[in-house]
């Protein structure tokens, strides 16, 4: 016999499974990946409230200035924030803003600066499954330029442009690396492609900033220099600030 529907899980089931509705959630979200970085970001919002936990995701609603926010582990890799992203969508949140981390692929972008994503070369194996291979993936224009103009006025080290992101992070050979760079790639992730990818189907805004965490040109591994730690705190604080300007606030 053949399948009895169409699709055997869509991200509407999903988010129904997990009883989610648009009145439960923000219109704005921040999704950083690890769940560390997704408890340092609810100590700065008031009054979180759970909305679900499904496997090792979480998400919860607050407020921040006023705003109704929500916040969630959203993925460390394609397939997972394929998952998270979603269910974010199917919710009506109306704009998404990643908060992650990258390796540089320029040796003047270094360990401790921040990256902000204009437009992503697709390396993931998710997106293949919702778009062609002609289509261009891109931040929300508006939200890319809050974040970057955020972090300029707080005086941190930022930048932005293309990103490239891949499944294969331990086959990031010089050979792979160096055509992605002709092609324009500043930075190299393992999420942006999937979760501006999946919003923009569902006409859904969203943005990625980026904290670097290593060097991917001078080999320099930075995962435990302090710099990325700040910077790591920063990405969530440069997010909020987004929010609220986004907000007109």
């Amino acid at each position: 016999m053949q399948m009895v529907k169409d699709v055997h899980l869509t991200g509407k089931d999903l988010t129904q499974m997990v009883q989610l509705r648009q009145q439960d959630v923000g219109k704005y979200a921040i999704v950083p990946g690890p769940k560390d970085r997704l408890e340092v970001l609810m100590k700065k919002i008031e009054n979180p409230v759970k909305n679900f936990t499904f496997m090792e995701y979480s998400m919860f609603t607050g407020t921040y200035q006023g705003i109704k926010i929500t916040m969630m582990n959203g993925g460390r890799f394609s397939t997972d924030t394929s998952i998270t992203s979603e269910v974010m969508c199917n919710a009506r949140i109306d704009n998404i803003i990643r908060a992650g981390s990258a390796g540089s692929l320029d040796e003047n972008i270094k360990v401790g600066d921040l990256f902000v994503v204009d437009e992503v070369i697709r390396g993931d194996g998710v997106t293949p499954y919702y778009v062609d291979k002609d289509f261009k993936t891109v931040a929300d224009k508006k939200i890319a330029d809050t974040l970057y103009e955020a972090g300029k006025a707080m005086g941190i080290n930022i930048h932005r442009g293309k990103a490239w992101s891949t499944d294969a992070l331990l086959r990031e050979t010089r050979e792979i690396v160096e055509a992605k760079r002709k092609e324009g790639a500043r930075a190299v992730d393992m999420v942006s492609s999937t979760l501006l990818t999946i919003a923009q189907t569902y006409g859904v805004k969203a943005g990625s900033i980026l904290a670097v965490s290593d060097n991917v040109i001078t080999g320099e591994m930075g995962f435990m220099n302090p710099l990325y730690y700040m910077a790591e705190a920063n990405i969530l604080k440069i997010a909020l600030e987004a929010v609220v300007k986004l907000e007109g606030k």
